[in-house]
């Protein structure tokens, strides 16, 4: 069972990227799939997550400039992320959890995201 995150990289402040989680080795289609990040001696902060209906959730640090969606035949997840800003520089992490359970079960490696400003 694997989650790998992809499409980090550098970009300017104002720019956009599109971050991707593709799983393997199982059907994550009924989990709720999250994006989490860490910068640089802080704790990790969750970003925000979706359920298997499309129901999105977002850290108020966010709301507006990302969007999560998801390609349950794919078995993927997307974080795109628009306006970025010098603040949201950090490791971005996907991962799954069952629907009404606390804990993520699954996570991927992370993918760097750098914004300058």
């Amino acid at each position: 069972v694997q989650l790998q995150a992809s499409g980090g990289g550098l970009v300017q402040a104002g720019g956009s990227l599109r971050l991707t989680c593709a799983a393997s080795g199982r059907s994550f289609s009924n989990h709720i799939m999250g994006w989490f990040r860490q910068a640089p001696g802080m704790e990790r902060e969750f970003v925000g997550d979706i359920n298997r209906s499309g129901y999105t959730s977002y850290a108020d640090s966010v709301k507006g400039r990302f969007t999560i969606s998801r390609d349950n035949a794919k078995n993927t997840v997307y974080l795109e992320m628009n306006s970025l800003k010098p603040e949201d520089t950090a490791v971005y992490y996907c991962a799954a959890k069952l629907p009404y359970t606390d804990n993520y079960d699954f996570w991927g490696q992370g993918t760097q995201v750098t914004v300058s400003s």
